[in-house]
Order: C-alpha cells, then structure tokens, then sequence
C-alpha cells in the first residue's frame, strides 16, 4: 500500500498559487536511541526504556508501531517504517519489530548524537529514494491512550507540512511540569482560541516551578511533545542552513554506509563526527528568525499523551486503587496512599508509605520520593562513575541468538544460566583467561570443541579448556536451557575472541 497525499504544489511557502497536483508518501519515523536513564533500574544502557513492557504486554517501541495501525484520515501509512536505533540495540530492536508484523528500516547509529542527527539520517534515507516524502517523526518511548485523537492530530499536522512547515505537537499543560520544554504559542492559524492551530513562536528550557506555573496560567504555553512533521526536503534544507556540520556529516554518514541484512549501518566515523544536537535546539529554536528556510506551526495534541519519563509519570498513567496506589506485579499495599511499587519477582510489602516509588528487580531495589523521581539520573550517574555493572545490563543479558542470566559469582568463579533459541547458534570463539564447564538441563546441545563436534543431551556436560576454540549451537526445535559455570583468572566478557559470528559481531 502506498501512502499518498494529493495537493497542490507551488511555492507554498511563500503562498504563490498552485501549479499542479503531485501525491507525497507519509512515512512514519521512529526515533529508538534513548537510554531512559530516570527510569533505572528497569531501564539500563544495554536495555533501554523503549525496549521494556513498563505499562503492558507490549514494549514502549511495539506500542508506538501500533499506533500507527489504521491510520487513514486520508493519508493512510507507507508500508515501510524508517527506524533509527543504536547499533548496540539491534537485534532485540528488530525482534521486537519483527513481532510487531512491521516491515522496517532500520538504521543503526554508531554512536549517540541526539536527535537532529538522528532524524537528517533518517531524512537522507528517504530522499535518496527520490521521494520527497512527509515524515511523521516520533520518539519510540513515549505513551498515547486516545489513538483517534492522535490520528487526526496527525492528519491535521500533514497538510500544514505539505506546505513547507515545520510542524511540532503541542500539549495544552494540565499543571505545571519542571519535566518538559514548553512552546510558546504565536498567532492561531486556524479555528482561533487557546486549542486551535499556532504558528510557533519560540521553544523554552524545562523550567523552574514557579515559571512553570506562570506558563500554564498565561495559557500561551503548550508542553513540547517531541512529535514532528515535516516534508524530507524542508527539514535537510533547514539543517543544512542552520546546523551545516550535523547536515555535512550525516551525509557522509549516509553516503558511506552500507546494508547489513535487516540493517543499514551508517559510516562510523563521519557520523560519529557529528555535532550532538536536539531538533529542538538545532533548528526549532532558530525558525523565528529566518522565515524565509521554513516556519513552525504548533498542532495541538489531546490524546493521553505521556514521555514516560520518569517513574512518576508512569504512576500518572496507570489505573489506581481508592488510596492511589499501583501495584505492578508481587505487591502488597496496607495503610498507603499514592504509591507506585513495581515487582520483577520478589514480594514487596508497602505498610503506610505515602507518596513513594519502588522498584524491585533481580539485582537492584530503586526507594524513591515521588517528588524526587527525577533524580534517578543522579544515582545512575554515580553507579556509571564507580564502574558499577548495574548502570548499563540487568542480570539477564539479550543476545542475538537468546539470553542468559547471571546466577552466582565469587572469587574465580561465575554460574550462567543460558538460554539459546532454536536454530540459533553462538560465536566460533575462545577466552584467554577462563574455562567453562557446560550442563544442559534442557534440548540439546550441538557442541563445536578445538576439531570435535558432538551431541549433548540433557544431564550431560561438556568441559571446555581455557584458551581452546568452541562454539554452542541448538540444533533442535525447543529451546536449549544449560547452566554455565566458568572458572579462572578473569571473567569479564571483553574475554572473548571471535573468529566466526552470524550475527555480525566483531
């Protein structure tokens, strides 16, 4: 199916007269490079936000692709999603893609440049199909629960890109939020009052309380989204004039890179010479004062909508008791009001908290007052600083080819409980420094080990020597479940030479 949108074109921007009838493809592009940082200890720098079910069954990226579903008003969604992740995000993101049922691009940044470079790759892929289509840009980790609403948001914000716009959604403020950037409102364009269509006057910094509340009663702010809409060609002449280091460098990003499969991998050293930039303070904030590139329009956005920033606006989201609580998982609450306690596994017991967040996970308990939740990012900031391994992985790690979940450790010894998909396979690879003794407790196991190949059934194991090349495969139709104990000098998973990877993997 192609999505199409039929218009006049002229020079709409300058609103010369139209000149003939042309039809544009919308393609929907999902920015997924966030770490999600405030939302520790469930989201971790190798697992980030995007990728974790915090308010259902599916993650924040899957319940962003199926927002998209039945999105008609007239410009109905291009098959083929443009998805820019972190390379070191991949595999789980295309999974999770894969699940979804959505056919995707999925482009991989090399490293973190924010969301301006982000989003001109993203726009470089599109024009390089000579297409100069409407992109509806939209952060993965974000919360929506009225899907009418936000389709015809959308639809209102594609006519105003397709004249040459720079379209920004705008939240009408419930209370005043420290959390967000505002927008200040210049003249209504359509409909007229506080809800209709704005030209964009100027962004803000997230601010004090105190100016936080005198925004929302002027009612001329609206809270930033970070949804935007624009024609492919209007946002890389606006980068290339405003921001001309971001747009040299992603072209030489793009340009340079190559196809990887299901990927299409930027070139790691022009794109990570990038500047580091925000859409917002690349090129929004500099529309006011040159008009003549492209003019923003505020489109207001009254659709349930959250950035799922923080443990408290989940808290928001979620339905509550009669004193305010949410429990999400093993949880008890007894005398407590407005408490958000979350349960990976263990029991938490709540007695006569008030206004308090728990997280519980395998490795790390988060105790924090509602009002502080924003300084999560503090806490990570110094677990990060003193080399502590909870910052960036849970207990159990993804892999390509499955997971596994650290069970024990000490002193020159570590116990693994691995899980390989079937039909999957590890690396052809060896340690310096350890040895590793295998058990399978399920399926079976098809053992590469120096010149042997053999079969390993359940209760029995395998003994690989340090430094001799092996490889673990499941040959089977079920998941192979096996216990890993590794013993040696060093244990760190730097210790691994690849000599063969179908995943890629250097």
């Amino acid at each position: 199916m192609t999505a199409t949108v039929t218009a006049s074109v002229g020079d709409s921007r300058q609103g010369a007269a139209p000149s003939l009838k042309v039809k544009l493809k919308v393609h929907p592009v999902i920015l997924a490079g966030g770490s999600g940082t405030r939302l520790w200890p469930m989201s971790r720098e190798q697992y980030p936000k995007q990728l974790i079910g915090l308010l259902g069954d599916d993650s924040l990226l899957q319940s962003t692709t199926r927002r998209l579903d039945a999105l008609d008003a007239g410009h109905p969604l291009a098959d083929q999603l443009i998805v820019v992740a972190n390379e070191e995000h991949r595999f789980t993101t295309a999974e999770q893609l894969r699940v979804s049922g959505k056919a995707s691009r999925l482009i991989l940044e090399p490293a973190g440049r924010d969301t301006a470079p982000a989003l001109t790759v993203a726009a470089l892929s599109i024009a390089s199909l000579d297409d100069d289509g409407i992109m509806v840009v939209m952060p993965a980790d974000h919360a929506v629960t009225d899907v009418d609403a936000f389709h015809a948001a959308v639809a209102a914000g594609v006519q105003h890109a397709y004249e040459g716009h720079i379209v920004t959604m705008g939240i009408v403020p419930m209370h005043a939020e420290t959390g967000y950037g505002y927008i200040r409102l210049g003249e209504p364009l359509e409909r007229g009052g506080a809800l209709g269509v704005h030209r964009l006057d100027r962004f803000v910094e997230k601010p004090h309380l105190e100016l936080a509340q005198r925004y929302v009663e002027s009612k001329e702010y609206w809270w930033n989204s970070g949804i935007f809409i624009m024609r492919a060609s209007t946002w890389l002449t606006a980068i290339k004039h405003f921001q001309p280091g971001i747009f040299e460098a992603c072209e030489a990003a793009f340009a340079g890179g190559k196809a990887d499969g299901d990927f299409f991998r930027l070139q790691r050293e022009a794109f990570s010479a990038s500047p580091s930039n925000s859409i917002d303070y690349a090129v929004m904030e500099q529309l006011g004062g040159d008009p003549s590139v492209a003019t923003g329009v505020v489109v207001p956005l009254q659709a349930g909508w959250s950035d799922v920033g923080s443990w408290d606006a989940i808290w928001q989201i979620l339905p509550k008791d009669e004193t305010g609580n949410v429990g999400r998982g093993e949880v008890m609450f007894e005398g407590s009001t407005s408490t958000f306690a979350h349960s990976e596994g263990r029991l938490i017991a709540c007695v006569g908290t008030q206004n308090l967040v728990v997280v519980e996970t395998a490795d790390a308990v988060l105790v924090a007052d509602k009002s502080r939740v924003q300084d999560v990012k503090k806490i990570v900031g110094r677990i990060r600083a003193e080399g502590g391994a909870v910052a960036a992985n849970h207990r159990k790690v993804h892999r390509p080819w499955g997971h596994y979940d650290s069970v024990d450790s000490g002193e020159r010894f570590q116990v693994k409980r691995i899980v390989v998909n079937p039909g999957a396979r590890l690396s052809l690879q060896m340690h310096h420094h350890r040895a590793e003794h295998w058990i399978v407790v399920r399926g079976t196991a098809l053992v590469t080990r120096g010149e042997e190949r053999f079969i390993v059934s359940e209760n029995e194991s395998a003994y690989i020597p340090l430094g001799t090349t092996h490889r673990l495969e499941n040959p089977g139709k079920m998941p192979l479940e096996m216990i890993e104990v590794q013993s040696g000098s060093y244990l760190g998973e730097d210790d691994i030479v690849r000599f063969d990877d179908t995943y890629g993997r250097q």
